[in-house]
C-alpha cells in the first residue's frame, strides 16, 4: 500500500466505553454470532445433502447463506477480539481489507437478493418454463454477475483512497467502515465521497428496482388465481424472501435518513450491530421455519441420525452382553 502518512494503525472506538456495558456487548454478540453461523451452516449443509433441494431456488439461497457468513465474519470477530484483548489498534492495511470484503460482499448480498427476487418471478409467472429459465448453467452465471458487480463497486473506492493521507486515528465505529475513515484524511476527500455515494445509490436502486419489478408482476399474477387456497400456496414461497428483503433495505435506508449530525453515529452503530449481527442470525432462521421442505429435510435429516445413533447402541449393547 503506497500511503505515504506517518499514521500507520487506527483505534477502533467501538460502541462503549463502559466496562460493564463492554461485556454484555460481548456476550450479545457472540451468541448472535454463532448463532447466525450454526443457523446459516445448516441451511447449507441441508442443501447439500438433501436430493430435493437442488432446485435454482435452494441454489441461490446456499449462496445467500454463504454470503451471510462471510458477511457477519467479516465485522463481528474483529470487535470481539477488541472487546476480549482490549487492544483497539488496527493496521491501516488491515483496516482497507476489512472495509474491501465487507462492502464487497454487502453489494453482493444486494445482487443477490435481486436474483432471488427473480427466481421468484420466474417460478410464479412462468412456472412451465421454470426448469427451462433457471438451468444450472444460468443459475452459475447469475451468482457469477453478483460478485462481479459486487466487486465493481469497491474497486473504484478502494483505488481513490489508497493514497490518502491521514491525520487523524481513531475510528467511531466498531469496524472498519468507509465514512468514519475517509474523516481521518487530510486530503480532500470531496471527490471519494462522491463515489461512495454514487456506488452505494446504484447499488441500492438498481437491486431495489429489480425486486419491485419482480413482485410487482408477481402479485399480479397471484391475485388473478381462481381460488384462495393456491393464492396462499404462491404467496407462501415468496413470504420467506419478502421479509428478508424488507430487513436487509429497511436497515440501509435507516441508515441514509437524514438526520442530526449528533446523533447520526450512534444512530448508524446501531442499525450496524442489527444489519451485522441480528439481520444474519435472523434470516437463517427466517428461512428455515418458514419453508416447509427445509423443515422436511431438517427433520429427516434429525430422524436418521436418531435412527443411526439408536443402532448403534444396540449393536455397543449386544457386544458389551
Amino acid at each position: 500500500m503506497r500511503n505515504s502518512s506517518t499514521i500507520t494503525t487506527f483505534i477502533i472506538l467501538g460502541l462503549t466505553n463502559d466496562p460493564q456495558l463492554q461485556i454484555l456487548v460481548f456476550i450479545y454478540l457472540f451468541i448472535t454470532y454463532m448463532l447466525s453461523i450454526i443457523g446459516n451452516m445448516t441451511i447449507i449443509s441441508l442443501i447439500l445433502v438433501d436430493s430435493h433441494l437442488k432446485t435454482a431456488m435452494y441454489f441461490f439461497l446456499q449462496n445467500f447463506s454463504f454470503l451471510e457468513i462471510i458477511f457477519t465474519t467479516a465485522c463481528v470477530p474483529q470487535y470481539l477480539h477488541i472487546l476480549s484483548t482490549g487492544n483497539r489498534t488496527i493496521t491501516v492495511k488491515a483496516c482497507f481489507t476489512q472495509i474491501f470484503f465487507i462492502v464487497l460482499f454487502s453489494a453482493t448480498d444486494f445482487f443477490l437478493l435481486a436474483v432471488m427476487s427473480y427466481d421468484r418471478y420466474v417460478a410464479i409467472c412462468k412456472p412451465l418454463h421454470y426448469v427451462t429459465i433457471m438451468n444450472s448453467k444460468v443459475c452459475k452465471i447469475l451468482i457469477l454477475c453478483c460478485w462481479v458487480s459486487g466487486l465493481l463497486i469497491i474497486l473504484p473506492f478502494l483505488n481513490l483512497s489508497l493514497n490518502l493521507e491521514f491525520c487523524d486515528s481513531v475510528i467511531d465505529h466498531f469496524y472498519c467502515d468507509a465514512s468514519p475513515l475517509l474523516k481521518n484524511s487530510c486530503s480532500d476527500t470531496w471527490f471519494i465521497e462522491q463515489v461512495v455515494i454514487a456506488c452505494a445509490v446504484v447499488t441500492f436502486i438498481m437491486t431495489l428496482v429489480c425486486v419491485v419489478l419482480s413482485y410487482i408482476s408477481i402479485i399480479r399474477m397471484v391475485l388473478k388465481l381462481p381460488s384462495a387456497e393456491q393464492r396462499k400456496k404462491a404467496f407462501s414461497t415468496c413470504s420467506s424472501h419478502m421479509i428478508v428483503v424488507s430487513i436487509s433495505y429497511g436497515s440501509c435506508i435507516f441508515i441514509y435518513i437524514k438526520r442530526s449530525a449528533k446523533d447520526e453515529v450512534a444512530i448508524n452503530k446501531a442499525v450496524s450491530v442489527l444489519a451485522t449481527s441480528v439481520a444474519p442470525l435472523l434470516s437463517s432462521f427466517i428461512y428455515t421455519l418458514r419453508n416447509k421442505q427445509v423443515k422436511q429435510s431438517f427433520n429427516d435429516i434429525i430422524k436418521i441420525f436418531a435412527f443411526v445413533s439408536k443402532k448403534e447402541n444396540l449393536i455397543l449393547g449386544s457386544q458389551i452382553n
